[in-house]
């Protein structure tokens, strides 16, 4: 760690508190954002055609209505389960804000700073656009 003429130690460069607060509210309104989606799925998964229409019945008239039904379900439930996943990510960005401040926007690899206009449109990004572009290269077969 670098030292100053004085001796005393020099602190790495930490976000202001109005940055901060920035992207606390970034965060805070993607986090509302998910919870609405995940209550419209919520609501998808409890109805289906016969119920809006007055048939207590939970069977299809036609074999090709419970496929499309099924179908539907199981779209609604892959996109809630994304944005589950999504809304994890978020809660786990703000508690990174809220426990160590002086550290949020660093790169969890390189300890570099993450590129302000990378955490405008991703708050929740934990790597700088370096480490992530790594990341998704080894990812990819050869």
């Amino acid at each position: 760690m670098a030292t100053a003429a004085d001796g005393s130690e020099k602190k790495p460069k930490s976000m202001t508190k109005k940055l901060l607060g920035h992207f606390e509210k970034r965060l805070l309104e993607e986090r509302k954002r998910v919870l609405r989606e995940l209550g419209h799925y919520d609501d998808t998964f409890g109805s289906t055609e016969q119920g809006a229409e007055g048939d207590l019945s939970s069977y299809s008239f036609h074999m090709a209505d419970q496929g499309t039904d099924a179908m539907e379900r199981e779209k609604a439930f892959l996109f809630a389960s994304q944005e589950g996943r999504f809304l994890w990510h978020i809660d786990e960005a703000l508690r990174r804000l809220y426990r160590s401040p002086e550290t949020f926007g660093k790169c969890h690899n390189c300890g570099n700073d993450i590129g302000y206009d990378r955490l405008d449109a991703l708050p929740h990004a934990r790597f700088c656009i370096e480490c992530k572009q790594r990341e998704e290269d080894g990812k990819r077969p050869a």
